[in-house]
């Protein structure tokens, strides 16, 4: 089968695969139907993930349907359509039963689709503890409905939970790449009082007025004055950080309000550094740290109700044929790329 394989920092390339099998009895094999390219794909091929290995195939954003499952799987069977889990967990250790699954013990724990191990830039892909990975997709569900689900999506709705909304808070988030909109979409079930949206590029701030009316979208310019006007205590009671760069990571804390959550929910390049002294006084409460991605059944659910709808976000489709064409697009930001979604030939 033909599999998008990272070789080493800076290169990638379509080789042909043999066919994934069942290696441990909690194992299930997943027929793609849809996948997507994610920037941390792109931190990968770049050399800012330096846990991926050489030689694994890329993607972790992806659906498609059991073509086989192993002896210890008990909720999924062959034919079933499935989103699959950006985090691989045991659901056993200490983590797991505390929901933190993330950091999972199991030696495959966590990130580990495209990134460790095999992902989903390809025909097919072997899932390991299936029946935690994988998340039935209601018939009402359709693959576009449903892609984003597992990664993005289930990101925003963690940073969301995390940052503990009310609906009298002012929420900022920065940045409106695709997993910023994801943020956008799962805020908006807390009805928050305000919602500031602060984004650097104009297409995307376009995309945001055009699709939520009811968001004050803000360059990055004007962010701290809009944050000081519409926040009633000196800033945003909630800031979530998501678009990884120096500025945007000295911004958030700037635009709190003293002892307000800000909540990182970016991957960066390089480390970041807190100004303490600039800081003092503030007390604010950092959350940080990857997506604990536990929640996708929910998602799942709310998709199907018509609470969320991440439809919009695909501007873009290729055949797995021509995914190199879509990294391309994605990686360059051209023609108003959200995302892409990669189908079978």
């Amino acid at each position: 089968m033909k599999a998008l394989t990272f070789i080493r920092p800076g290169h990638f390339e379509m080789t042909e695969k043999p066919k994934p099998e069942i290696v441990e009895p909690k194992d299930a094999i997943v027929r793609i139907t849809a996948s997507s390219i994610c920037s941390s794909d792109l931190h990968i091929i770049h050399g800012s993930v330096p846990q991926a290995e050489p030689g694994v195939t890329l993607g972790h954003e992806m659906v498609g349907v059991v073509e086989s499952v192993g002896p210890g799987v008990k909720k999924l069977k062959p034919g079933d359509r499935v989103a699959v889990n950006v985090e691989t967990f045991c659901g056993e250790c200490f983590f797991c039963r505390n929901g933190w699954v993330n950091n999972c013990t199991d030696r495959h724990g966590g990130w580990a689709l495209g990134c460790r191990i095999d992902g989903g830039q390809t025909e097919f892909v072997r899932v390991p503890y299936a029946d935690n990975g994988l998340s039935l997709i209601p018939d009402s569900v359709s693959d576009d409905q449903a892609l984003f689900v597992g990664d993005i999506l289930v990101t925003g709705y963690w940073a969301v939970d995390i940052s503990e909304v009310s609906e009298n808070d002012t929420v900022l988030i920065i940045g409106a790449g695709p997993t910023g909109l994801c943020t956008l979409e799962c805020l908006k079930l807390k009805h928050p009082r305000n919602i500031i949206v602060c984004e650097k590029q104009a297409g995307r701030r376009r995309f945001v007025e055009r699709h939520y009316p009811g968001v004050t979208v803000v360059s990055p310019d004007d962010c701290l004055a809009a944050v000081m006007r519409l926040g009633e205590n000196g800033g945003a009671d909630r800031v979530i950080e998501v678009a990884g760069t120096d500025e945007s990571f000295r911004m958030a804390w700037q635009a709190a309000r003293p002892n307000a959550i800000v909540t990182i929910v970016a991957l960066y390049d390089r480390p970041q550094v807190l100004p303490l002294p600039d800081m003092y006084g503030k007390n604010l409460i950092f959350k940080t740290g990857g997506v604990d991605g536990r929640d996708c059944d929910v998602l799942l659910e709310l998709i199907a109700a018509g609470k969320i709808d991440t439809t919009p976000f695909i501007t873009h489709r290729f055949p797995l044929s021509r995914i190199n064409d879509a990294y391309t697009l994605f990686g360059q930001q051209q023609d108003g790329v959200i995302k892409t979604m990669i189908t079978p030939d």
